[in-house]
């Protein structure tokens, strides 16, 4: 069973969805990272997203969808996946969908669940790693990184203004993606307004049954 984590710039996402891929032993698709990887690699697909990026342009759904299939035809079978940052919206939604089902992939989504003015309150407070860009919550007293001794700095786009922009995105584009799943009966939501202990702890209960572990 896969999962398509989705949830609130601030909810915790990364970091509880790499507990899970930890927990559970599942490989793990993040947007972002599998571009970066693909641009270093001597491919024809590698070529062909390097370009684009390069050029500062979206990488176009049709790329993204390649790149979806070209990460499942890696994955060792029977092992499930947490997709991470992907449909972000009502077109990409319904491609990726397709691919899944045509994939024979059973999956469910999960939403982290946490307010606007949470988010803008956890986004405005982190801070994160300069050097290995660690992420870390206001609660995190310390001036360093505990992984590799990095100095901890505020993200230049983690101000009020450009959050709200990004925060306002989420509703817009990826909320309808969201319904769509829960007119599905594939949603499950998950309260992201405690501890990162206590959302992983209540993760856990409601995915075992459903993922058992690998």
């Amino acid at each position: 069973m896969d999962i398509i984590l989705f949830g609130i710039q601030g909810s915790g996402k990364g970091t509880q969805g790499k507990l899970l891929k930890e927990y559970y032993n599942m490989s793990y698709f993040e947007t972002g990272a599998q571009l970066r990887k693909l641009a270093s690699e001597d491919s024809d697909l590698g070529h062909e997203v390097k370009k684009i990026i390069e050029a500062g342009h979206l990488v176009p759904n049709e790329i993204v969808m390649k790149i979806v299939q070209n990460f499942l035809s890696k994955v060792s079978e029977g092992k499930s996946i947490i997709f991470d940052g992907i449909p972000r919206n009502m077109i990409q939604a319904e491609t990726f969908a397709k691919l899944l089902d045509d994939n024979n992939r059973k999956y469910k989504a999960v939403i982290l669940e946490l307010s606007k003015e949470e988010a803008l309150k956890r986004l405005t407070q982190r801070r994160v790693c300069s050097k290995c860009k660690e992420v870390y919550p206001a609660s995190y007293q310390k001036e360093t990184c505990e992984k590799c001794g990095g100095k901890l700095i505020t993200r230049t786009d983690d101000n009020t203004e450009s959050i709200k922009v990004r925060l306002d995105a989420f509703f817009t584009e990826t909320i309808p993606v969201i319904n769509m799943f829960e007119s599905k009966n594939k949603l499950i939501h998950i309260n992201a307004s405690g501890t990162i202990k206590e959302v992983d702890k209540n993760l856990k209960e409601i995915l075992s049954p459903i993922l058992k572990q690998q």
